[in-house]
């Protein structure tokens, strides 16, 4: 069975979060009687010590082992800590025995186990005066803990394991939450993508909602969106200009061929040369498709060599002259003071240029003037073209690159085309590694720059 991203970040949480949890309640839970348990001891030997130095300081006072004091101390022992003692003279005679206390004891605690049983260790201190032996002490303890220290032990053992459980609890409903907290985001772009899928172009992430990681790939998810719809909304224009680029010419030669047909016109010499100019329309609309293909092609082939500009500068002039002077638009190309060269493939790179000058003629209208110049910035050369035509608005400038973008709907055919141009220009410039640029103002004029690299 597969996994989903939730259940494997679930497990991951749950993981991690119980292996510290238990990890650390079985260390405190072991560690706390092995504490507990180690200062007992150091408290029971203290208390022995307590006594031993009590029958020392007896013995120099008056020369015996034991007082009253000292009988109160070893039955206070007896009665609350558990402790036994069994104290000799030298002679081996026995002065204090608390061991008869035990049984007593434990009739009262319900435990019968004797001082002599397993439950009880003893330890022998002989007592010394100068080296010189004067008596012996022995001690006798419960080798396991009891009564009082027990019940707390045992308390203490009992509230770990009570919040080991709540911990445990808390640790899956936590994993839980987190998990569903860290997956909503995939889910929601899941559902966006599948929505998406279903040609809902106007499908969104909320960015806002999404966490910190999340939201570079949300605004990635709905600049492709926006792009899949603003490709969407231009290819139903394209449609939609293609299909009347289209309608025209066949509407004319179907007329044509019918009235030849039906014999209302003879096919002469001037209708035969408009159905031929209608059949040639169509042919350039082919031939400009054809373009932009190979154009838009990621292998296509540069058969770059070492251009010199004002070489290419010159035959622009030549070329568009004699059309400027035609329409009575003033061409100015100022060359470069130096000789000035750049890599790239010169048939594509006068295909870059004759469009973007074609089209500054088609929009200048007579009596003004475009213009090109070049400038240099480090390593890479720019050719700008200004022209004084009727602009384009703000609302267009961003879709001019756009296959099959028309700004201006009502444009005439002749001047408008398909809106293929400049995304042709776009694509041989960026086969070039270079860059284009374009600024207009409305009724003042339109700049184009094109920067190559010059190696």
């Amino acid at each position: 069975m597969k996994l989903t991203l939730r259940s494997r970040i679930l497990i991951y949480l749950l993981v991690v979060s119980l292996s510290g949890v238990f990890i650390t309640s079985f260390t405190i839970f072991f560690g706390v009687e092995t504490q507990f348990t180690d200062y007992l001891k150091r408290d029971r030997e203290e208390r022995i010590e307590a006594i031993k130095k009590e029958v020392l300081q007896q013995y120099d006072k008056t020369g015996e082992l034991t007082n009253e004091q000292l009988d109160n101390i070893i039955h206070e022992h007896a009665m609350t800590e558990n402790l036994y003692y069994k104290l000799y003279d030298i002679n081996g005679d026995l002065l204090i025995d608390t061991t008869s206390l035990q049984s007593m004891m434990g009739m009262m605690s319900g435990m019968h186990s004797s001082i002599d049983s397993s439950d009880y260790r003893s330890a022998s201190y002989q007592l010394t005066k100068g080296n010189i032996p004067i008596g012996n002490l022995t001690v006798f303890y419960p080798e396991k803990l009891m009564g009082e220290d027990f019940i707390f032990l045992k308390s203490i053992k009992r509230n770990i394991i009570l919040a080991l459980l709540v911990t445990v609890v808390l640790s899956i409903l936590f994993s839980l939450l987190f998990s569903n907290r860290l997956t909503l985001g995939f889910k929601k772009l899941k559902n966006a993508i599948i929505e998406l899928r279903n040609h809902q172009w106007r499908t969104r992430m909320p960015i806002q909602e999404l966490t910190y990681e999340m939201k570079p790939l949300g605004e990635s998810f709905n600049q492709l969106a926006e792009s899949l719809a603003k490709e969407e909304l231009l290819r139903r224009q394209f449609t939609a200009n293609f299909a009347h680029e289209l309608r025209t010419p066949l509407a004319t030669l179907r007329s044509h061929i019918e009235a030849f047909q039906d014999g209302v016109w003879e096919p002469d010499l001037k209708r035969l040369e408009q159905c031929h100019e209608e059949l040639m329309r169509l042919v350039r609309l082919v031939n400009e498709l054809e373009t932009l293909i190979a154009a838009e092609n990621p292998q296509i082939r540069l058969d770059k060599t070492k251009i010199e500009i004002e070489k290419l500068l010159f035959f622009i002039k030549n070329q568009f002259s004699p059309l400027f002077m035609k329409k009575g638009v003033d061409l100015k190309i100022e060359s470069p003071e130096e000789p000035l060269w750049f890599t790239g493939d010169r048939d594509k790179i006068i295909q870059i240029l004759t469009n973007v000058v074609n089209n500054a003629l088609q929009y200048t209208p007579q009596g003004k003037t475009v213009s090109i110049h070049i400038e240099v910035n480090l390593d890479q050369i720019a050719f700008i073209i200004k022209d004084e035509g009727e602009g384009i608005s703000e609302v267009d400038l961003p879709f001019l690159f756009e296959r099959f973008y028309r700004g201006d709907k009502s444009r005439d055919r002749k001047t408008g085309g398909v809106g293929i141009g400049l995304s042709i220009v776009k694509a041989l410039v960026d086969a070039h590694q270079g860059d284009i640029k374009i600024t207009s103002q409305l009724n003042v004029g339109t700049t184009v720059e094109i920067q190559f690299p010059t190696k």
